[in-house]
């Protein structure tokens, strides 16, 4: 329960219930359109500390109609939107009970139907939606291309630079020990730079500038970044160009993915997010297909690859103003007007948009509530929120799951392959042509297998992915470091190294592939959003870093056996952290995703040790089919209808489960 000494949030008294304006101050006015009195404040807020029950609550459940109504009449005063505080109205009373649409009397036959469809085509939205996602998401090409573009670059590169670590170009041992670090540094330092620097300053950024400002000047970095690697002559002038790239990176990472998740509807979010994945897959195919085209181009060779991967980046330079901004960000800055016209951008109806405006500004006065509850500031400095995302338990468990899935990203092996296959491929007897075909089908596999994503990520879920594809890694990879113990003289040798490669990369693409960018950028409340993002990216980039900067030195070291073998046994360690520690946040809002963080992590591991994991046994081990599981989360929904009740009559807030119908997650 939140501390009884905690500084009162609701300063109006319980029985001044009165439809004219009443002057106080503006942090108080927001939050008695939540709060009706001190004990439903606490009850509330605590529910959110610590959400022992796994409920996922509706913070307008118990609020009577026509104190509802007062509340949006006075939000629509004060914000300057009373024109369309009819469609509010409806929205408010539609966010309030959404699976009772035909109990609310204020709704025509035309707002049913489009909030029926919804459901029934919840693909059909407006176009700038689709632009929008696809537009921001070829960012995402830039990452994948110079992945690729560096993998293509790195047969030849080293060589004219003179730090080849290939003992035909080197004069000793140690030389050639030396130069496969320096090889690493050279690939590594757009990460090194995200991970120390870009992810971190996204968060004031993003402040200032917005979600497409931002986006923008990360643009004009990443179309120079590739020029200048192509033009220059000495490997620290290549260093200090992949640094320029990696800041643009850095800020595209951060956004990109949280400025989709925030303009796309619940049902579709993971889908639509996860096209940052589809993009950065492509990227990697067009990097491949690139590698191919300059191949026989001479000593230039490696300056092509590297400067071809401006391209995708200029799309996106010239069209990011067209698209609307993030609303969510608008309501944080109470640009209440402006949020509103670009909601009705993204949404079919004005009632949606409405109804979207008025359920995000309830949710935000949760987590501007549980923040002061917790005795922090929601408005302090980017330190201060970072500081807080290892404090607030709420958002301690939020980082926590973030920095599981971006780890894993990294450490499940897939960089090493996608920063080297060339590498590997000459290892296993290729020629330099060979090399870069097998790269390209890499490439090809990584970029169709994403696809499915699209459509699986809001069915079965992040969690369901990734347990899935994560064993199916392990052995994979497990298997193409077997096939090097097959003579390099048998034509078996290459062809197995190249098959398991690519069934690997056919697992790695709808799981790990989309989920860990998806997650991370719905994961925090927006008052920490930014921050949460740099921490996972650069969390994510450090391991990054770490990856590229080693592999060279650790291929010598280990071999390609061994080095496969490391990557296959941290598959595992993976997949028992993820089953554990991170939950499921598929068909939530950004909002509800409070309450899923809410439920202690002993809690979260306990229900997976003590009910999931005897329930899978039994219906896939023993095959069981009356074998039963008791879901871990609920939906609370009150009984009978809110908007009905009488407000001169006692309030009560539903437990959910003595009372009231659950809806499961």
């Amino acid at each position: 329960m939140a501390d009884p000494g905690a500084p009162d949030i609701d300063t109006a008294p319980k029985a001044a219930v009165v439809s004219e304006p009443v002057e106080v101050p503006h942090n108080e006015k927001r939050k008695q359109s939540i709060f009706l009195d001190a004990e439903r404040r606490k009850e509330k807020l605590a529910a959110i500390a610590e959400n022992t029950t796994g409920e996922i609550k509706n913070p307008l459940l118990g609020i009577p109609k026509d104190q509802l109504i007062r509340d949006v009449e006075d939000f629509a005063a004060e914000f300057d939107v009373a024109d369309i505080t009819p469609y509010l109205i409806k929205g408010a009373l539609v966010a309030q009970n959404p699976g009772r649409i035909d109990s609310i009397h204020e709704l025509d036959d035309e707002d049913r139907r489009v909030l029926t469809e919804e459901v029934t085509r919840k693909w059909k939205h407006p176009r700038i939606l689709y632009v929008t996602i696809v537009l921001n998401s070829i960012a995402a090409c830039v990452q994948g291309w110079d992945q690729t573009g560096s993998n293509g670059a790195n047969l030849t590169f080293a060589i004219q630079m003179g730090i080849s670590d290939n003992p035909k170009y080197c004069a000793t041992a140690a030389i050639c020990s030396k130069n496969s670090w320096l090889v690493g540094f050279v690939n590594s330092s757009p990460y090194i730079a995200i991970c120390l620097f870009a992810a971190w300053i996204s968060d004031p950024v993003n402040h200032f500038l917005g979600r497409r400002g931002t986006i923008f000047i990360a643009a004009i970095f990443s179309v120079l970044a590739p020029i200048g690697s192509g033009l220059t002559q000495k490997w620290g002038q290549l260093v200090a160009c992949r640094v320029l790239l990696g800041l643009g990176m850095g800020l595209k990472e951060v956004t990109v993915p949280v400025y989709s998740a925030e303009i796309a509807p619940t049902s579709i979010r993971g889908g639509l997010v996860m096209s940052w994945q589809v993009w950065t897959a492509f990227g990697i195919f067009l990097g491949t297909c690139a590698n191919l085209v300059f191949v026989n181009t001479g000593s230039i060779a490696w300056r092509l690859q590297l400067a071809s991967a401006f391209v995708p980046a200029v799309p996106l330079v010239l069209g990011i103003f067209f698209c609307p901004e993030s609303p969510r960000w608008l309501l944080k800055k109470r640009k209440i007007p402006q949020a509103y016209k670009s909601l009705l951008r993204l949404r079919n109806s004005p009632l949606q948009a409405a109804r979207d405006l008025y359920f995000i500004h309830a949710q935000l006065v949760y987590e501007d509530a549980l923040l002061e509850e917790s005795g922090l500031s929601k408005n302090g400095n980017m330190f201060t929120r970072f500081i807080e995302l290892f404090t607030i338990p709420r958002l301690r468990r939020a980082t926590q799951a973030s920095g599981i899935v971006m780890i894993a990203q990294q450490m499940c092996g897939i960089n090493i392959i996608a920063f080297y296959s060339s590498t590997i491929f000459e290892q296993s007897g290729a020629n330099n042509i060979t090399a870069l075909l097998a790269s390209f089908g890499f490439g090809l596999v990584n970029f169709v297998f994403a696809w499915p994503a699209i459509w699986t990520i809001d069915t079965f879920g992040r969690r369901g992915l990734l347990l899935f594809t994560f064993p199916n890694m392990c052995w994979s990879l497990l298997a193409a470091g077997m096939s090097y113990y097959i003579s390099p003289s048998s034509r078996a040798h290459l062809g197995l190294v190249t098959f398991f490669i690519y069934v690997y990369d056919a697992f790695y693409s709808p799981g790990e592939g989309p989920v860990p960018f998806t997650y991370s950028a719905e994961v925090f409340p927006l008052s920490h959003r930014e921050v949460g993002m740099s921490w996972a990216v650069a969390t994510n980039n450090f391991w990054a870093t770490v990856v590229s900067l080693t592999f060279p030195r650790q291929l010598k070291a280990f071999g390609v056996q061994g080095a496969f073998g490391f990557y296959a046994g941290m598959n595992v360690i993976a997949l028992v952290l993820i089953f554990l520690f991170l939950p499921e946040t598929k068909q939530r809002t950004l909002e509800e995703l409070d309450y899923v963080f809410g439920v202690t992590t002993r809690a979260h591991a306990k229900y997976q040790l003590t009910k999931a994991l005897p329930w899978w046994f039994k219906r896939y081990v023993l095959w069981r089919k009356d074998a039963t599981c008791e879901e871990l989360y609920h939906f609370e929904q009150g009984e009978g209808l809110e908007s009905d009740r009488d407000s001169t009559k006692p309030e009560a807030v539903s437990s959910g489960v003595d009372a009231g119908h659950k809806e499961l997650v």
